[in-house]
């Protein structure tokens, strides 16, 4: 394996990077450990090594509307679904996912998978996605598994920006839309700044590590 090249932002950047933190969410099956902070990244990008547990998948069909999505197989196989194109990839193989895509992935087979995913820009969701992974890890879920409503009302709706759940877009707007405000009186935040940190931090993975360029970002090309 040729040596990584260890990315500008991820070793240099300021004390405040959350690169190491991990986050994870016990419903999905996912273990994320951040490699580029978009907090401190000129073009917002964040990087991650996603680790996906045995019958682990994302938690439902999604849009990013302002953000596209780059992703590397580095073990195990992943089966993709990018607007009506469903296929799986393992290790070395790459997806791409356009702004405002509708898409969804899991793992499959019998062996976990591991996945380098590059999402630009990704401040916002990765605020969005450290409060769901926070509140789910501690419990506040209704019988699904997923945080009950009014506080999926108040997060979704904040960060509509970020991630649209694809079933269909007009409801979400409309049933979030209305309820958010409700739930916002009732105390809610969109976004828990404790759940901003992980009390996790991990060496990130030296794999993962090489598949980034000098910028941080996820390379293009075959993994390495």
């Amino acid at each position: 394996m040729n040596r990584p090249t260890t990315p500008i932002h991820p070793s240099s950047g300021p004390a405040s990077s959350t690169r190491g933190h991990v986050f994870e969410n016990p419903a999905t099956g996912e273990r994320a450990v951040v490699l580029t902070d978009p907090a401190v990244h000129p073009d917002r990008a964040l990087v991650g090594h996603l680790r996906v547990a045995v019958g682990g998948r994302v938690g439902a069909p999604h849009t990013h509307p302002r953000a596209a999505e780059r992703f590397t197989v580095l073990a195990g196989r992943v089966g993709f679904l990018i607007g009506d194109q469903e296929r799986v990839l393992g290790p070395g193989e790459q997806a791409e996912v356009p702004a405002g895509m509708v898409h969804e992935w899991w793992q499959v087979g019998d062996q976990e998978a591991e996945v380098v995913v590059d999402m630009t820009p990704g401040d916002r969701f990765t605020d969005m996605r450290a409060t769901m992974f926070g509140l789910i890890r501690d419990g506040k879920v209704g019988r699904h598994g997923r945080p009950r409503l009014l506080q999926l009302a108040v997060t979704a709706h904040k960060y509509r920006d970020a991630m649209v759940f694809a079933s269909p877009p007009w409801v979400q707007r409309l049933l979030f839309g209305s309820l958010a405000p409700l739930g916002r009186a009732l105390g809610r935040r969109p976004m828990y700044a404790r759940y901003r940190a992980s009390a996790e931090i991990a060496e990130p993975d030296v794999r993962a590590l090489g598949q980034l360029d000098e910028h941080g970002r996820l390379r293009r090309g075959a993994a390495r």
